[in-house]
């Protein structure tokens, strides 16, 4: 009996030193014990430029000069936006000539302005892209639902158009590729059909989604090849159609036929033949097309070829570029994100050189929650990571959104998670269907609040009359108010 009293009283002392060493070294932990995050980190894709940047920048913290002096703009086309601090940057000068197609849509009712949005897994499955899209059409028309790529790792999660596709096409992705068998495609990608022994194919089909009932003007976009023998077919009723593949371009079209809610289309002999997607829209109104790829952070950009993407901008026209990253770059690395900054500057660059005129706006990390001594907060990555993507884009001349700020700043996440109904998952990063509709609709309303704030700069601007010569002496008229 004593003895097991002796093995208490022992236990018990253990389990009181214990207590006591744990309170001591408490502060000596780290606070930032883990996150809730239950994803399997084999499913992560993190692009290689990035981890290649990590591995070779080890930059020292640079002196803050930008959040001291007034931000002042140029004037385009007579508009000037009134001067902005680095706290309260927005942009809205670098969107003048995006504002001006727009402007031009809402009142003459001809043309279209297309958008391009390149994100991560944020915008995966068209999510936040999906409703953006639909608040412009529904403001200024457009109806399809863009540039779709073959093949897709989120096509089952996507509402806004039904995409299947055979297992058997041979895909280079600029995520881990840098010398592609044929220049990426703008959407980032390139497709092969390279079974010889198995027809490719892919099929899509219209959802019900408000301006995406049908497939419109489906035309096939394809790259530079020597195969002249590649074709596609199609079914049409009861009988199949062919048409010839004619790979003489960097970037070709392929016109497929008729606006119809469904298509198939089966790749003949066309190995060799750099596929890149197909396009639905119906030629007015606004487009928006999303390319999204988990585990981006936007670096590989820069590996566009410049002469095709000029070419893809001959046909598809774009009038701006949205640049939405973030997630995948948060906590990897110290807290100085000047390396990002640095590199993501010459990204936006490179786009300005391979789509020249069109206006870029970057988005910021949304709020991120991790655990800090048993609590989700707001990780400390967060804001560090926006300004860095502020910076660049003042310095880049970008238009910015804020969405740290815009989704309630500190703790916003949490509170997005934790209030019913949810607007986010429990991974404390992604929002759910609810949540990237709210989102959408932030950055959607931020954008249109520039643009009434430029019809008003619009109404009162002052251009210059034309110059005028008089015996030899050369006149300028004073100028006058427009419209």
């Amino acid at each position: 009996m004593n003895q097991h009293k002796s093995y208490f009283v022992q236990s018990l002392a253990i389990f009181a030193i214990s207590i006591v060493a744990f309170i001591g070294f408490k502060s000596f932990l780290p606070k930032k014990i883990f996150s809730e995050n239950t994803t399997n980190s084999k499913n992560v894709v993190i692009d290689s430029l990035l981890l290649e940047a990590i591995e070779e920048e080890n930059a020292a913290e640079e002196g803050d000069t930008l959040s001291n002096q007034p931000i002042t703009f140029t004037a385009v086309d007579g508009i000037t936006f009134p001067d902005e601090t680095f706290s309260d940057y927005k942009g809205f000068q670098h969107l003048v000539q995006f504002y001006e197609k727009l402007y031009q849509l809402e009142t003459t009712h001809q043309g279209n302005v297309r958008i391009a949005y390149f994100g991560d897994s944020m915008t995966d499955g068209d999510m936040i892209v999906q409703d953006f899209r639909t608040n412009f059409q529904n403001q200024f028309g457009g109806q399809g639902v863009g540039f779709v790529n073959i093949t897709s790792e989120s096509a089952a999660s996507r509402n806004s158009i039904k995409h299947e596709f055979s297992t058997n096409w041979k895909t280079q992705s600029y995520l881990n590729v840098k010398k592609p068998r044929s220049p990426f495609g703008v959407n980032g990608h390139v497709f092969f059909a390279n079974d010889t022994a198995h027809v490719e194919w892919v099929k899509y089909q219209a959802s019900k989604l408000k301006n995406l009932t049908e497939l419109y003007n489906p035309t096939l976009f394809y790259g530079k090849s020597t195969n002249k023998s590649g074709k596609i077919a199609l079914k049409v009723g009861a009988d199949t159609i062919y048409k010839k593949l004619s790979p003489n371009k960097l970037v070709n079209t392929l016109v497929i036929g008729n606006t119809s809610k469904s298509l198939k289309v089966d790749f003949v002999k066309a190995d060799s033949i750099p596929i890149y997607g197909f396009n639905f829209d119906d030629g007015k109104g606004v487009h928006v097309d999303n390319f999204s790829n988990r585990g981006n952070s936007g670096l590989p950009i820069s590996t566009f070829n410049t002469e095709v993407m000029r070419q893809f901008q001959d046909k598809l026209g774009y009038d701006l570029i949205v640049l939405h990253y973030g997630t995948n770059v948060l906590n990897y690395g110290s807290l100085n994100y000047s390396w990002y900054e640095k590199r993501m500057k010459r990204v936006v660059n490179h786009l300005k050189e391979c789509f020249p005129g069109v206006a870029i706006l970057v988005i910021s990390t949304a709020d991120k929650s991790t655990k800090y001594d048993l609590e989700m907060k707001t990780d400390s990555a967060v804001v560090p990571l926006t300004l860095a993507q502020k910076k660049y884009a003042v310095q880049s001349e970008a238009a910015y959104v804020n969405l740290y700020t815009l989704m309630g700043g500190d703790g916003s996440m949490v509170k997005w998670v934790e209030d019913a109904p949810a607007s986010a998952n429990k991974d404390y990063t992604h929002f759910n269907f609810r949540g990237a509709k709210r989102i959408s609709s932030l950055i959607y309303n931020q954008i249109y609040g520039g643009y009434e704030q430029f019809k008003k700069l619009r109404a009162n601007r002052k251009v210059a009359k034309p110059v005028v010569k008089k015996d030899s002496v050369t006149v300028k008229k004073d100028s006058v108010h427009a419209e």
